[in-house]
């Protein structure tokens, strides 16, 4: 019902900028809340940031200050800008929407940061 296409990862330097994009689409997504979650190997997958349909925005407090979550609804489009990044935050950066009864993920795309 939903598609999720993650793209913009790669290979940074500690202290540069990335931008992640996620493409939704699938009837309803525009209503969807969305969220950017990211894994390491070895850990948990945990929560980055938050956006809901009218730009509503959360993030955890490892990223705040750094990271900006954004949503353009008349293209089904999340970003996450990503700034003054640290070898910690290198990660598989997943999509997530979601509403009641509902949940979809994207592939994720990788994000390395490292001299």
């Amino acid at each position: 019902q939903v598609q999720l296409v993650e793209s913009g990862g790669g290979l940074v330097q500690p202290g540069g900028s990335l931008r992640l994009s996620c493409a939704a689409s699938g009837r309803g997504v525009s209503f969807y809340a969305m969220a950017w979650y990211r894994q390491a190997p070895g850990k948990q997958r945990e929560l980055v940031a938050t956006i809901t349909r009218i730009g509503s925005t959360n993030y955890a407090d490892s990223v705040k200050g750094r990271f900006t979550v954004s949503r353009d609804n008349a293209k089904n489009t999340m970003y996450l800008q990503m700034n003054s990044l640290k070898p910690e935050d290198a990660a598989v950066y997943y999509c997530n929407a979601g509403r009641l009864g509902d949940s979809y993920w994207g592939q994720g795309t990788r994000v390395t940061v490292s001299s």
